[in-house]
This record gives C-alpha cells, structure tokens and sequence, in this order.
C-alpha cells in the first residue's frame, strides 16, 4: 500500500521512482506538450484508423485491393500513434509502448507495392505474403531482444530518441553485442526497404502505362492516374523521411515525417470521396449497362489485340470521320461491345482513346525538324482534328503542355 502511494505522489510531481531488484531509480518525467504538430497527428491517427476500418471491411469492389489498403493505413496510423505519443511527452507514462510500431515501417512500403500490384491485376497469390518477411523478422527480433527488457531500458531509449538532453539512468546491459546493430541501423535498413518497394512501384505503373500507350503524366486513365497518385506518395514519404533523418539526430524530427504522413492519409480519405459513387451515377449507369453482356475475358483480351494491331498499322484515327461504328466493323463487333471493351479493359472512352493516339502521331510529327515548316493548325487536321482548338485540349490534358510548348522544347 505504501508502495502504490508513493508511486502516485512521484508521478504527481512528474518524478518517478524505478523499483528494481538491487536498485532503485528515479524517471524525470516531462509536462504533456500540445501544439499545432500534436493536433495534425493526432487528426491524423483518428483519420487514418477510420480509414484502414473501412477498407478492411467494405465488401464491394477489389476487395483484396481494399485489404491491403487497409492494412497500410493502420499501419501508418500506428506509426504516427507512437511518433504522437514520443512528440507530446506522453511515452512517460506508457515506458512499456517504446518502439511497439517500429516493426510496422518495414510494412509500409510492400503493403503500398501489393496494394498498386493488386488493385491493377485483381489477383492474390500466396507469394505475395512473401513481402512481410522483414516485418516478421524484425518483430521476432525486438519481440525475443528488446521488448521484455525492463522499464529502465525503454526509458533511458525513448530519452534518445526524444529528449537526448535529459540524464540517462545507469542499466547494466552492453550494447557491443552483434544483435544491437540491427537496432542501431534500423533507420538505414528502412530507408534501403522503402526504396526497393519504390523503384518495384514505379516499374508497375510505368509499365501498365506502356500497356495503353499512355504517357506518365496522362489522366486519361482513372485507375492508372490513381495508382501513379499512390507512388509519389510513396515516393514524398521517402524523400521526407531522408531529409529529416539528414537533418535532425536521433529522432527529433520524426514529427514533422507524422504530419506528412497525416497529409498522405487525408489526400487518400479526399481522393476516395471525390470518386465516390454518391458523385458518379454515370459510372454507376454504365456498369448496369453492361451487366448482362455476354461477353467473356478471352474474347475481350483476343478484341484488344486485334485493336491494337489494326491501330498501329492502318492508323484509321487519322481520318477526322473516324467514329465507333467504323472502328466495330472494321473489327466485326458490335459497338456496344466495343464500348464496353475499352470501358472496362482501357477504361476510357472512345474518343479518349482516339485521342492517346493522335497525340502520339501528332508528337512525332511535332518532334521531327522535318515538320518544322508545317503550322499547328495542318499537324492538327493531319492527325484527325477539325479545329485547332480540339487539338490544343487533348494535347495539354495527355502531355500536360500545348502543341506550341511541346515543339519548342523539342
């Protein structure tokens, strides 16, 4: 009874006494700091697991892809959660949660690999679970070394991390053993991790964009613009994560890579409402539209390629009356049908998929010094425009840059 009042009355006074087996310590102890990094995180947390508990239990849609993103939102919602916790002081009080999310970093960048690869192929496999092998080691790791060690232990490593310009407590442990250098290097050996998921990343969606014959920068493609959106996130949080490790010693600045996160994590929860199905009953009517076609996978797949073929050769786009039902005759399928194979395997339309490949005439013609007589209006009506117009539109929304621009760099 004496014990647990004097414990009360030290934490009161933000002193606390360490009862060990041969010694006796006392934890200094820090006010609660509130500030405007401490309420960003903190709105990101609260964000970011209402998130990940959306994603982990909607039914609809890529489900696997929804799964992953789920987990990777809490996981980013548990890193920030301890980030919070060091930030405000609160880690005083909970010694026992010192580094519990350190072993999530190593989850972040694959979940982010297996959630663009997933939501571009809809497929599982059980080689995929193969990427969780770092996070798995790393917590047996800390789980077997780190974990169990005494309250000393985690106080005087979270006044490194925090507050390295507060008295370390004396605790008989060596750190000349071989195992503290994965512990020592963790910072390094997630930085390599997250830039190995990221280069894997860019090959994916660069690759899916060769597959369409879209440029990087295109919009035209909804799912691949979204998945491209996903690794510069990716790619903001490394380069974040490098110029504050730089910067600051320890992990002073882990805040300010939290209050990135928590942008990470609201420009996700704005770009899933902007698509939400409560702002889109076009696409909604589209896919009901298409619910009873007969249509199998292997026929669509056989179309494209004969699409595909047809446009590289005889290059029809060219012709300003070229339209859908010319383009379905000239593939014996219906229009309907056409439509719904480039819905739903391109996803654009027709004239947006038109428009990917008389940009890409009309940027070799622009590129060739050949060409550099001939006005913008002629590149226009030889690649099958009527105005100049038109072809200023599509040109700036695919390459980002007007005709005039792209030639002058050119």
């Amino acid at each position: 009874m004496l014990r647990n009042c004097l414990w009360s009355i030290l934490w009161r006074s933000e002193i606390v006494v360490y009862f060990g087996i041969k010694s006796v310590y006392m934890f200094q102890s820090l006010p609660i700091k509130i500030d405007i990094f401490a309420i960003v995180i903190l709105l990101g947390v609260v964000q970011g697991f209402f998130l990940a508990f959306f994603f982990l239990t909607i039914q609809r849609g890529n489900k696997i892809a929804h799964r992953y993103l789920g987990l990777l939102l809490f996981s980013m919602a548990f890193a920030i959660t301890e980030v919070l916790m060091g930030y405000t002081n609160y880690t005083f009080h909970t010694l026992y949660l010192v580094d519990m999310a350190e072993p999530l970093n190593f989850t972040l960048a694959p979940l982010s690999f297996l959630y663009i690869q997933s939501y571009l192929t809809e497929r599982f496999t059980p080689s995929q679970l193969l990427h969780f092998i770092p996070f798995l080691a790393y917590l047996i790791y800390m789980s077997v070394l780190f974990y169990p060690l005494p309250d000393i232990y985690h106080y005087n490593s979270y006044l490194y991390a925090f507050h390295p310009d507060l008295s370390y407590l004396p605790y008989d442990y060596s750190e000349d053993e071989w195992y503290y250098w994965f512990k020592h290097h963790v910072n390094d050996l997630m930085f390599t991790h997250m830039v190995i998921y990221l280069g894997a990343s860019f090959y994916l969606v660069i690759r899916a964009y060769k597959k369409v014959g879209l440029p990087l920068i295109s919009n035209l493609n909804t799912k691949l613009s979204w998945c491209r959106n996903q690794v510069f996130s990716l790619a903001s949080i490394v380069v974040i994560f490098l110029i504050i490790k730089l910067t600051f010693i320890h992990d002073l600045g882990d805040h300010i890579i939290a209050g990135h996160i928590t942008l990470v994590i609201y420009a996700i929860s704005f770009s899933v409402i902007s698509h939400s199905r409560f702002f889109h009953e076009e696409s909604q009517k589209s896919i009901k539209k298409y619910e009873k076609s007969s249509l199998t996978t292997d026929i669509q797949d056989h179309t494209l390629g004969k699409l595909r073929a047809l446009m590289q050769t005889e290059k029809p786009f060219l012709n300003a009356s070229f339209s859908l039902p010319v383009l379905a005759k000239a593939l014996a399928i219906s229009p309907h049908h056409l439509s719904q194979i480039l819905n739903e395997k391109l996803g654009q339309s027709f004239f947006d998929f038109i428009a990917t490949y008389r940009i890409q005439e009309a940027q070799e013609l622009l590129s060739s010094p050949d060409n550099a007589h001939i006005k913008i209006e002629e590149i226009a009506e030889m690649v099958g425009y009527n105005s100049k117009s038109a072809f200023n539109t599509s040109f700036k929304k695919i390459t980002g840059q007007t005709p005039s621009h792209f030639r002058t760099q050119k």
